[in-house]
């Protein structure tokens, strides 16, 4: 389920920084001082925002977590990632293009805004992370609940979450990569 989360957070960073690193170069209306400053503060409200919105659905839903079954269908790692990017990439190049458009106004702040909702994912996947680690328990979201865009891991038609062992699956606690060495 953090896979899911987490998913989202490096292209939502990279692209971001990249749109603020081109933003600088604009001199735009309000000038360049101005625009990372307030870059900078939204970089900030952006990332508090998305790390702690909607913590107590993914709590309730952690909380009533079902062992998974025999026929549950989990999916691995790199398969949720794949299918999150490519459900989302319209989205995602948008947000690119109105951060750079934004830049002719106010420099680097729409890409800041993008890195910062980037950085509040991440921060979200690590929050649930630590909570899997607590729980030694790995949470999964049924892929039938996610739809075909990669969906979202508290969403309408998540019912429930499920729950494996920490060592299943090829994610670590909080969705990011296992090592090879944890594997063996």
């Amino acid at each position: 389920m953090a896979v899911v989360v987490r998913a989202g957070a490096a292209p939502l960073w990279w692209l971001g920084v990249f749109a603020a690193g081109i933003g600088i170069l604009v001199p735009g209306v309000t000038g360049r001082r101005i625009g990372v400053l307030a870059g900078a503060a939204l970089f900030v409200v952006a990332a508090t925002v998305v790390a702690y919105t909607r913590r107590k659905r993914y709590t309730a839903l952690a909380r009533g977590a079902a062992r998974a079954g025999k026929y549950d269908v989990l999916q691995d790692r790199h398969v949720t990632v794949r299918i999150w990017r490519r459900g989302h990439r319209w989205w995602l190049l948008a947000a690119f293009a109105a951060a750079l458009a934004c830049s002719f106004a106010v420099p680097a702040a729409g890409g800041m805004l993008l890195a910062g909702t980037g950085a509040g994912l991440w921060l979200k996947a690590a929050w649930l992370g630590r909570r899997e680690r607590a729980d030694d328990a790995l949470l999964w979201v049924r892929v039938d609940r996610l739809g075909r865009c990669g969906g979202t891991p508290a969403g309408t038609p998540v019912k429930g979450y499920r729950s494996t062992g920490i060592a299943a699956g090829d994610a670590a606690p909080g969705g990011a990569r296992r090592r090879t060495a944890e594997l063996v």
